[in-house]
């Protein structure tokens, strides 16, 4: 075991091959997901439906992805991440062609919102909970690399799949976003393995004996960290935030069409989020490794609100562009963050569980969000409303952070070792 570590030292880390992996998922999945804006007007037009009920279809595939994490990532804990990632690629790539063929609104509920839905919820918490095992020193940064995927997918998809709708139309697109995930994500979703042990190594490639033998094979179970101060204060946190934390990924696009800016240019804004996103994943990740997590959860919650604001008074494009740009550094931030805090507080031994746990509450504000903004357009046709109560719920959740997190101070949820 001693001279298997000791080689794999001397080569790459296999942990940075669990980061690509991971990396794929997320590109794959969530871009393909976040291509929704760029579809919402073709849908309402094809089916004639109101903005409300074709927002409803990316609501239903959010709370799913995220909702599923309460049963994928304890999977993930006790089978491996591996296979729970490679069935969700598959399940997204289904989903994507059934929604090609739908000829009802309802079934491009059941295609792309189960089908999705269900696919980036088995793939993403077992992704991302993997890569926490491998790494203790730049565990931000390594969370920051494989979540960016989700940065670039959403800054390379949508304006693809805009492509794909003017030269094939709507659904030769969804099919071949479908071919792409299942070939690149489910391809490479192959190299996920859920623990360094495997291999013979620690944490960081260090060896078994250098590595603290509490670091990752100890901590806190799902029923210990649920049941503390820390984990009621980020989930009621994320529930919080997530009320519009994903408005602008479904009405960021229309909200630009209806101040007149040309399709072509509409859609790049989302690119733009994607640029931001890709941006604050690498450099807030690894900031927050220097500056304390948890600070760093606060400091990106804050920026969030501070971005909608700009969104409240933005009229053309290069505001609408400086908001994007802006809202996705700090979104990338608090996605790449809050999985690395998790693993900070809790411990390694049920990363997965106590994430997918956490999620449901950003599944919840999914659901209701981006649907409630397009029913609150319905009503108003005005897009103000959603985006102010979209800031306040951001600052509202920094302050929750602020009052439980920061009231913790160092106290830690007690834990037991793997071996108990």
């Amino acid at each position: 075991m001693t001279i298997q570590s000791t080689q794999a030292r001397r080569g790459i880390f296999h942990g940075w091959f669990v980061v690509a992996a991971a990396f794929a998922v997320m590109f794959v999945g969530f871009g393909s997901a976040y291509t929704f804006s760029a579809f919402l007007e073709p849908l309402q037009r094809d089916f004639g439906a109101s903005r409300g009920s074709i927002s409803l279809v990316f609501s239903i595939a959010g709370f799913l992805y995220f909702a599923l994490g309460l049963i994928s990532g304890p999977l993930a804990d006790r089978f491996g991440s591996r296979p729970l990632a490679v069935a969700g690629m598959i399940l997204v790539a289904v989903g994507l062609a059934a929604a090609s063929a739908a000829r009802s609104l309802v079934e491009v509920y059941l295609a792309y919102g189960l089908g999705v839905g269900i696919g980036v919820g088995c793939a993403y918490v077992p992704a991302i909970g993997a890569v926490q095992r491998w790494f203790v020193r730049r565990r931000g940064f390594a969370s920051g690399l494989a979540v960016s995927g989700i940065g670039l997918g959403t800054l390379t998809m949508p304006p693809l799949a805009s492509l794909l709708i003017a030269s094939v139309g709507w659904r030769g697109a969804y099919l071949a976003l479908g071919a792409i995930t299942l070939m690149l994500g489910g391809g490479l979703a192959l190299l996920i393995e859920n623990d360094p042990k495997d291999r013979g190594l620690g944490p960081d490639g260090d060896s078994p004996h250098e590595a603290s033998a509490v670091t990752n094979a100890g901590g806190a179970s799902v029923r210990e960290a649920v049941r503390s101060t820390r984990f009621v204060g980020l989930y009621m946190s994320c529930l919080v935030c997530s009320f519009g934390a994903f408005v602008p990924f479904v009405h960021l696009v229309p909200y630009a069409r209806d101040h007149g800016i040309a399709a072509s240019f509409a859609v790049l804004l989302l690119g733009m989020v994607g640029a931001g996103s890709t941006a604050g994943r690498f450099f807030l990740g690894a900031l927050a490794d220097r500056t304390g997590r948890d600070r760093s959860l606060i400091m990106v919650l804050i920026g969030m609100a501070f971005a909608m604001v700009i969104w409240a008074v933005a009229a053309n494009v290069w505001a609408l562009a400086a908001f994007a740009f802006v809202y996705g550094v700090f979104y990338g931030g608090w996605v790449a963050v809050l999985p690395a805090v998790v693993m900070d507080y809790f411990g390694g031994r049920n990363v997965s569980g106590i994430i997918g746990v956490l999620y449901t509450s950003v599944a919840f504000g999914t659901l209701v969000g981006p649907s409630a903004a397009g029913f609150a357009y319905d009503w108003s046709h005005s897009y103000a409303l959603p985006i102010m109560l979209s800031a306040a719920a951001n600052i509202i959740a920094a302050l929750i952070a602020i009052a439980v997190l920061a009231r913790s101070g160092k106290r830690t949820v007690t834990v037991t070792s793997a071996a108990s």
